[in-house]
């Protein structure tokens, strides 16, 4: 892929990405890919179990373990929700503050247009539901329901599919994918809070306020941070302030910024350890107590016949492709950047089709916005697993159409010729590179004319009379 021309404004939408953001992102979005391969097999192994044993997957849900005394006393399935998905969003919030101090967001004319893509791909679902809810006379209680997007299932999803996308926009869906987690997070503490124990809530800022202070004295020792995490935890979920925005509010403490002659900031650092936890297990064993619903011809039916299900489905497959290229063709088109003259807009429209895979926080706001209607909370579940599973099958078909071309452009972007460990298209400019090159050249050429010389001595000696 050759350098991105300047364009007029200096801006270009979706350009190559700096060395050290695309080694970032490749590793990132690789251990979310594993992820999320252990994401669908729980998935599955869920659907499958509730399906074949359903009274006895409920009972699992249902069994229930924890200190009563401390109000802890809650069933798997809540553990999961409430216990396991906070260390999934202390991910999330150590991602949104490396990305704010140094990712994509961290220049706020870069950052415009992911963010108003972002905010438009979770508007637009939130407004096809409640459309679809108007006309049909449904509840308007799921509105957040269809606004989310599980960066692991859809990078699963291009796992499984074998679509090798190019850095930039890999980039980009993850870019998307931290702003929704953001917003996600606000719709949890504005929405989903119940009644305010303030003492508990007064004891969880006390405990967050300690957990700073102890990050910026340098203080270090799993010892002391696990268990001021477990009492701020449960602090916060004893407040009636939705647990995770612990996990949130502790990730977005860290410092993610390198000082001189740090290879990783303390942040990066402890997200490359905590990241396989929650990915390889806290996120796989929610969806293994939360997506097992029953799928029979007529659950399936209803999905698409009742106002809820359908503006969930909607909101996913429609709302979240249209929001997202919509808000990102506009954002372009206003802040005048010009896309990358590699790519086309089909390509961002597939994107936009593979951030409709809601799942992980889907079901959390499913579980949330229906709390205590068992009937309609497994339905929307339902309507979720089958809107992710239309949204990936529409985005397997576009990627696919264009695979060829991000091949090529991932095996221009990886080339190393040079063999420094460096891509050649970093080196460009490098009088260095230049060097190394022609110097390759001259021995490969050297190797062949010795090759050719030892073939045709072989020749001459065969033809001679013995």
């Amino acid at each position: 892929m050759p350098p991105s021309a300047p364009t007029p404004t200096g801006r270009k939408f979706l350009g190559r990405l700096s060395l050290p953001e695309r080694q970032y992102v490749a590793d990132a979005l690789r251990a979310e890919t594993v992820g999320g391969v252990l994401l669908l097999v729980a998935a599955v192994a869920a659907l499958v179990w509730a399906n074949t044993a359903g009274a006895g997957y409920e009972a699992v849900q249902d069994f229930h373990i924890g200190p009563a005394a401390l109000g802890l006393d809650l069933s798997l399935q809540h553990w999961a929700a409430d216990g396991l998905l906070a260390i999934f969003f202390f991910v999330a919030g150590i991602e949104l503050k490396r990305e704010l101090v140094a990712g994509e967001l961290r220049d706020p004319k870069a950052a415009a247009l992911p963010v108003i893509a972002a905010v438009c791909g979770m508007a637009a679902p939130a407004g096809v539901y409640a459309l679809t809810n108007v006309i049909g006379g449904g509840s308007m209680d799921g509105w957040a329901v269809p606004t989310a997007t599980d960066i692991a299932f859809a990078l699963a999803v291009l796992a499984v599919i074998g679509t090798s996308l190019p850095s930039a926009l890999r980039a980009f869906l993850l870019t998307l994918a931290v702003v929704d987690d953001l917003f996600a997070i606000l719709i949890i503490a504005v929405f989903f809070t119940s009644d305010l124990n303030f003492a508990a809530l007064g004891g969880a800022v006390a405990g967050l306020a300690l957990f700073w202070l102890l990050l910026r004295k340098g203080v270090r020792g799993w010892y002391v941070y696990i268990p001021l995490a477990l009492l701020i935890w449960g602090l916060m979920y004893n407040s009636g302030v939705h647990a995770t925005i612990a996990g949130v509010a502790m990730g977005l403490m860290l410092r993610c910024s390198r000082r001189e002659g740090e290879e990783h900031s303390p942040g990066e650092h402890i997200e490359h350890l905590v990241r396989p936890l929650s990915a390889g297990l806290a996120v796989p064993l929610f969806a293994l107590l939360s997506a097992g619903v029953n799928l029979s011809g007529k659950a399936i039916g209803d999905v698409f016949t009742q106002p809820v299900t359908l503006g969930v489905v909607l909101g996913l497959v429609v709302g979240k492709a249209l929001g997202i290229f919509g808000g990102t063709w506009l954002a372009a088109r206003f802040t005048r950047a010009e896309l990358n003259q590699d790519l086309a807009w089909a390509d961002v429209f597939a994107v936009a089709s593979l951030a409709g895979i809601g799942f992980t926080v889907s079901l959390l706001i499913g579980e949330l916005a229906f709390d205590g209607d068992a009937t309609l909370t497994a339905e929307v579940k339902a309507a979720v697993l089958i809107g992710s599973l239309i949204a990936a099958l529409l985005a397997t078909v576009l990627l696919k159409l264009r695979v060829r071309k991000y091949r090529a452009l991932l095996e221009e972007e990886e080339r190393d010729d040079d063999e420094d460990g460096i891509p050649d298209i970093y080196e460009e400019d490098d009088p260095a590179y230049h060097l190394r090159m022609a110097a390759i050249h001259e021995r490969k050429a050297a190797e062949h004319r010795e090759r050719a010389r030892l073939a045709g001595a072989s020749s001459d000696d065969a033809d001679s009379p013995a």
